[in-house]
């Protein structure tokens, strides 16, 4: 296996670290333990990485933002569906 093979394997496995956390806020039906500034701050470098992203001539890059902005954005969608506003 050559070093671009493994960096497209690893491009596709480290978004798929988002899946855990989006089970857990849905069984717990709780979000409060994320900080909404760590979230959105998370979420604004991939939406800002993402034009790059799409742009580049490197397959392991692309698959990667683009991965990584679907997953990430279902868990934003989801810290702000279980959100308690109340306190």
């Amino acid at each position: 296996m050559n070093v671009e093979s493994i960096g497209m394997v690893a491009a596709v496995l480290l978004p798929l670290w988002n899946i855990p956390l989006m089970v857990r806020i849905c069984r717990r039906k709780s979000s409060q333990d994320l900080s909404l500034p760590w979230v959105f701050g998370v979420w604004g470098c991939l939406v800002a990485m993402l034009p790059a992203g799409l742009a580049s001539s490197d397959a392991v890059f692309r698959i990667f933002t683009i991965a990584n902005v679907a997953l990430f954005t279902m868990v934003v969608v989801l810290v702000l569906r279980y959100r308690s506003w109340r306190g």
